[in-house]
């Protein structure tokens, strides 16, 4: 199910759940549920909680299977006096290969405006030599789609998040679009929605990479993917793989999205 040459990718989001011991479970579920093989066509990732990235990527580690390891948010600035935050450098000395940025619920709950996450993205780019992959997330609260002007909107978020940014670093970017009215809400974007969406996004890197750029990038679609919808979300021609919340937590669900994938 290759999209031209792009490599779908299925990535868990945890959000605030799992202790220590309750992520290595899970971790080590998804393990023993996973083919090896499956991951030369599949790209796969869990975004634990920061207290659980290390124990989780022993897991993978150890049973030599090659999931890849998230961060959910990171700061910009290498290191410091900002207490209570995660800096790049430590998350890569983890082993991370991606870092979730500008979630909705980032967004929403603790005020992460566009310049921040244009901030973080800029500070994941920057360091090529431990490459940690950003998935830049983007998408429209129920108000902004019941106006109709949710394409001009993503547009504009798309475009903020990636200011500055020079085409040969912005391919290694991932972009996530969760319309906000579908996560966590049972309600889904039809796969006809959600293609409408990331085929705008896509047109919109083109804009501003290029298109042989723009065609290279993943774009992934993050609202209640489950492994009931998956197959047809997963179908479309411009989305190449799924940021998951509630069915990650799940590793026969979340095993079974990654199946859709192949």
């Amino acid at each position: 199910m290759e999209h031209m040459a792009r490599k779908p990718l299925i990535a868990g989001n945890w959000k605030m759940n799992e202790t220590i011991g309750e992520a290595v479970v899970l971790a080590q579920e998804i393990s023993n549920e996973m083919e090896p093989d499956w991951l030369d066509a599949v790209a796969v990732a869990v975004c634990p909680p920061f207290t659980d990235l290390k124990p989780v990527y022993t897991v993978f580690e150890f049973d030599k299977l090659r999931v890849g390891v998230g961060a959910q948010n990171v700061y910009w600035e290498p290191s410091g006096a900002y207490t209570g935050e995660i800096s790049i450098p430590m998350i890569s000395a983890i082993g991370c290969a991606y870092c979730i940025v500008g979630h909705s619920e980032r967004r929403q709950y603790f005020g992460e405006t566009n310049e921040d996450v244009n901030r973080k993205v800029q500070a994941l780019l920057a360091d090529r030599t431990h490459p940690i992959d950003p998935i830049v997330c983007v998408g429209e609260s129920l108000s902004v789609r019941e106006s109709g002007d949710y394409i001009t909107f993503v547009d504009a978020q798309v475009r903020a998040a990636f200011a500055g940014i020079d085409a040969d670093v912005a391919r290694a970017a991932i972009v996530a679009y969760e319309p906000i009215w579908a996560i966590g809400t049972g309600r889904t974007a039809t796969p006809e929605q959600a293609q409408e969406v990331c085929s705008a996004i896509r047109e919109t890197l083109g804009a501003l990479f290029g298109q042989d750029v723009a065609d290279e990038m993943r774009i992934l679609y993050g609202g209640s993917m489950n492994e009931g919808n998956a197959d047809l979300l997963l179908g479309q021609p411009d989305i190449d793989g799924g940021l998951i919340g509630g069915a990650s937590l799940k590793a026969s669900s979340f095993v079974q999205i990654v199946k859709a994938a192949l």
